[in-house]
């Protein structure tokens, strides 16, 4: 083993002693809404969700690490007790691991550009944020590249071997496609789904609900690329929640084959938004519902309605996309969990009316973390050689549906979304 590679859940948060080394709390995760009353606190604070866009690409959400930090900074005894000592440290939980096996205080551009806190253009942190959410500097780690040596790994049977690439696992699974050029994008179905487009050396600062983030740094020296993202909370989950809550399913893999044993979803929508809706809609006060339904609806158009959820938003993230960047995507790489159901991949291009490209290697996360890594060790020299090691055998699925069919199906869908508003 020449080196490792670490991709993780970004925004999710951990606070620290770093003289004991020991968490200071529970870890709060990316799409946990305690912090809910915070936000329009505040929202309210700022005088608006978008204050600090211009500088780090993100509203003011329940979804970022900055609020997580604030929420214990308030709630948690233990953290202001550390920060009285001025032993506090905060980090996302690849600051966690690497800090764990190799000592090193650390992060990389990906994931710290998804705590609210970093300034997208000088890859430093922003001292206008930090006042805001009113978190030190030296309670952050410092920010390097997405594939450089961060250190060695202290003991255990990989002693000595170093870590050498680190990926927000979206980020990550935008290597892993092999996303390297403006206009490439790729789209990630598991827990929730994430979508990332590719805007090149320079960001792209959204007038359409979508994120602007670091695409990835591979390299110290290395130019940054930077991506526009939109974010779904609830795509597998969803299926998990109607097999494990509701009964509908006794395994996930059903769900192809029990949406497939109806022509479409008569007319049953199911907006899955449990915990509200992301990307472009940004709405905390959504929860999921079920509409359309009659007595003649089934199991099987309530698992179609489940897959379709994700289609939709994905198609609302993509049409934002389109606005942003001025460019029609012709071509959506698609990977995760989800992608495995040739029907839900087939319903996906159906309702965005662009070819969907699986590739054979479906955990593209993984393969961008160790893309990364052979990079930052010396593996490998240059993206040509990623991408000639990323592309493989892929899958192809086009729409097989009228054009009328299509704007029928959308106007139900921003109907149903509609009715989820106002409930929290």
């Amino acid at each position: 083993i020449k080196t490792v590679g670490i991709t993780n859940q970004r925004e999710t948060t951990v606070a620290f002693d770093i003289e004991t080394g020991e968490p200071l709390t529970n870890a709060i995760i990316w799409n946990d809404v305690r912090t809910k009353e915070l936000v329009r606190k505040l929202i309210d604070e700022a005088g608006s969700a978008s204050r600090f866009a211009s500088i780090n690409g993100l509203p003011i959400t329940t979804y970022f690490s900055a609020v997580k930090m604030r929420w214990m900074l308030e709630n948690v005894p233990e953290v202001q007790a550390a920060r009285e000592r001025g032993t506090l440290r905060f980090g996302t939980i690849d600051t966690w691991l690497i800090y764990k096996l190799t000592g090193a205080y650390v992060t990389d551009v990906t994931n710290a550009s998804r705590t609210m806190l970093m300034d997208l253009k000088t890859f430093k942190w922003s001292q206008e944020c930090l006042e805001f959410f009113g978190v030190k500097e030296s309670e952050l780690p410092e920010v390097r590249s997405s594939a450089e040596v961060y250190g060695t790994i202290k003991d255990g049977r990989l002693q000595g071997v170093p870590i050498s690439g680190c990926l927000g696992d979206q980020q990550a699974a935008m290597v892993g496609q092999s996303c390297f050029e403006a206009g490439e994008a790729k789209n990630t179905y598991g827990t929730g789904c994430f979508m990332l487009f590719n805007t090149g050396d320079q960001p792209i600062f959204s007038k359409n609900g979508l994120l602007t983030t670091v695409g990835y740094q591979l390299g110290p020296n290395a130019v940054p690329k930077y991506a526009l993202e939109g974010s779904i909370a609830v795509a597998g989950s969803a299926i998990q929640w109607l097999r494990d809550m509701v009964g509908l399913v006794s395994s996930a893999s059903e769900m192809g084959s029990l949406s497939d044993s109806v022509e479409d979803n008569g007319g049953v929508y199911f907006v899955t938004a449990f915990s509200g809706l992301f990307a472009p809609y940004w709405r905390d006060d959504a929860r999921g519902c079920i509409v359309g339904l009659t007595q003649y609806a089934t199991r099987g158009h309530i698992a179609r309605a489940t897959l379709e959820s994700v289609c939709y938003q994905t198609r609302a993230i993509l049409d934002a996309m389109r606005k942003d960047s001025g460019t029609d995507l012709r071509r959506l790489r698609v990977d995760g969990g989800m992608t495995n159901s040739d029907q839900a991949m087939q319903i996906q291009a159906d309702i965005l009316d662009i070819e969907v490209v699986r590739p054979e290697m479906r955990e593209t996360t993984a393969l961008g973390a160790a893309l990364a890594a052979g990079l930052g060790a010396g593996v490998w020299e240059s993206e040509e050689e990623l991408r000639r090691i990323a592309q493989s055998n892929v899958s192809a699925f086009w729409s097989r549906i009228t054009n009328e069919k299509r704007d029928e199906m959308l106007q139900g869908w921003e109907k149903a979304v509609e009715r989820s508003f106002n409930w929290a």
